[in-house]
């Protein structure tokens, strides 16, 4: 028998999964680690404990799955992207890790902005975006305001090379990292030279990692230190992964010109595939075979949107799930006149902007926890309503919308996505899409399938739909045109 470990390091928890060649799910653990917030949208985490907590979840996993571990032929991870790392040549963390949804380097995205080089768009020349999430602003940050960590760093790197590094002892990057936040160009000359170089920094080449690996690829096997603590043969293989939404792509079959994934947790990401390149405002890519070989990926984004629920919890002092989608789901859309702007930790698309904030408008004394929760579920759908009209007005149209992670779980979520976009919205069997995706490859890499396809059809396995509902959709239009005009009221009083 051939199993294969996958490890999902997201947002709030990092968990590992057992899965057989069929896509079956057989062990499954979490372990939650420490975010940290703080003013000016910084987020950080410790990355040591990432490491920690794969230990723990993998054995975890191994054990309710109750296979040996030697038959364990590969590993492969997705994690968050672009949760940025300096690192000593012993691969420690030399301070805590930014995380993807830390956006304090927005000034320095300005400064790479201004350079007009041409690594910033696949396309014409100096035209973006830029985002203060990416790899090059974070490392610019670093350089302005904490010389002495970035001059001492080994390596400054993602939490997938972390990863990467200390299973194998590589210093390897994901080509799906760096293809989509790190201006590398597959196919037209690799690593950003020039803007790195015309930012002051071209050291930053050397702080990177030794070579580019693409997902599906073996990266190398298990160093004996790595082996040991996870009770594993070093014979085993260490496939490449990388961000955890694109990967998830693959966990929902995703794969086909005019499809569109969704992958949802603290934050949701669309992204659609196409033969061709595509380029447009307020559309991100595309970019070439970073998932798929002979590919290309384009894509949008909402920062902040499962962890806005979150927010409301921590606010409220816990929510009860059942009794607020009970209640939620018996108001009418609208929410009896909220409305929430999403952008509680900035806008990645289709305005890239992260100084823009969060705004709940239209309270009255009259309304309870359950007309916010809703609202929040609805302002989130128009956020994505509003990508998918970017992606249609760039050329990108899709008829349906394949859906994976926490949004999942919500009957109601899933139905305000259909009825806000008026698209049909279909769930695989299995939700946990980066996990999924994450098994596929590896059991590529480890020889049983010629193709990521091939895999998706073994792996991958269709579930349900949730159709539009005619009536919401036609009522949700007057609503999304109200959401639309907060973004423009607002940024004049929220700088």
């Amino acid at each position: 028998m051939a199993y294969f470990l996958t490890v999902d390091g997201g947002t709030e928890s990092l968990r590992a999964r057992i899965y057989d060649l069929k896509g079956t799910c057989l062990g499954s653990h979490a372990e939650t680690y420490k975010t940290t917030f703080s003013a000016g949208a910084r987020a950080e985490q410790n990355p040591a404990d990432w490491w920690a907590n794969f230990l723990i979840a993998s054995k975890v996993a191994i054990k309710e799955a109750g296979v040996d571990p030697a038959q364990i032929e590969a590993i492969t991870c997705a994690t968050t992207c672009c949760s940025v790392v300096a690192l000593d040549k012993e691969g420690h963390a030399l301070r805590p890790a930014l995380i993807w949804m830390d956006v304090r380097a927005n000034k320095e995205a300005d400064a790479v902005l201004a350079t007009g080089d041409a690594a910033l768009d696949l396309n014409s020349a100096g035209a973006g975006p830029v985002s203060a999430e990416w790899m090059i602003p974070k490392a610019l940050w670093l350089k302005r305001n904490e010389p002495e960590i970035y001059d001492k760093a080994h390596r400054i790197c993602e939490y997938q090379d972390y990863m990467t590094y200390h299973l194998t002892g590589e210093w390897a990057a994901s080509l799906d990292n760096v293809g989509l936040r790190w201006h590398y160009r597959n196919r037209d000359g690799g690593w950003a030279t020039s803007l790195v170089n015309a930012l002051g920094m071209g050291d930053l080449l050397d702080k990177w990692p030794d070579r580019v690996v693409a997902p599906g690829d073996v990266v190398g096997t298990l160093t004996a230190s790595a082996a040991n603590e996870l009770g594993m043969p070093q014979s085993t293989k260490v496939v490449q992964g990388g961000a955890d939404a694109l990967i998830g792509m693959i966990g929902l079959g995703v794969a086909k010109p005019g499809q569109i994934a969704m992958v949802t947790g603290s934050s949701h990401l669309q992204f659609g595939v196409t033969e061709a390149p595509l380029s447009a405002p307020g559309v991100w890519g595309a970019y070439a075979d970073i998932v798929y070989p002979d590919r290309y990926i384009v894509e949008g984004g909402q920062t902040s949107t499962g962890s806005i629920i979150n927010w409301l919890g921590r606010l409220t002092g816990g929510l009860d799930f059942d009794e607020l989608n009970a209640k939620a789901a018996e108001l009418a859309p609208g929410s009896d006149g909220l409305i929430v702007q999403d952008h509680f930790q900035g806008n990645r698309t289709p305005y890239t902007d992260p100084l823009s904030r969060g705004a709940i408008v239209g309270l009255t004394l009259a309304h309870e926890k359950h007309h916010i929760f809703r609202a929040m579920m609805e302002g989130i759908g128009f956020g994505t309503r509003a990508i998918l009209d970017a992606f249609k007005a760039a050329g990108y149209a899709a008829d349906e919308m394949t859906v994976g992670g926490g949004a999942s779980a919500s009957q109601l979520w899933l139905q305000i996505h259909a009825d806000t976009s008026g698209l049909p919205v279909r769930v695989p069997s299995s939700p946990d899409a980066p996990s999924t995706g994450s098994a596929v490859l590896a059991a590529h890499g480890a020889g049983h399938f010629a193709t990521i396809d091939d895999g998706i059809a073994a792996m991958v396995h269709p579930g349900r739909t949730i159709d539009p509902i005619a009536a919401n959709v036609a009522q949700y239009r007057d609503i999304y045109d109200r959401y639309r005009a907060l973004y423009p009221a607002l940024k004049g009083v929220q700088r």
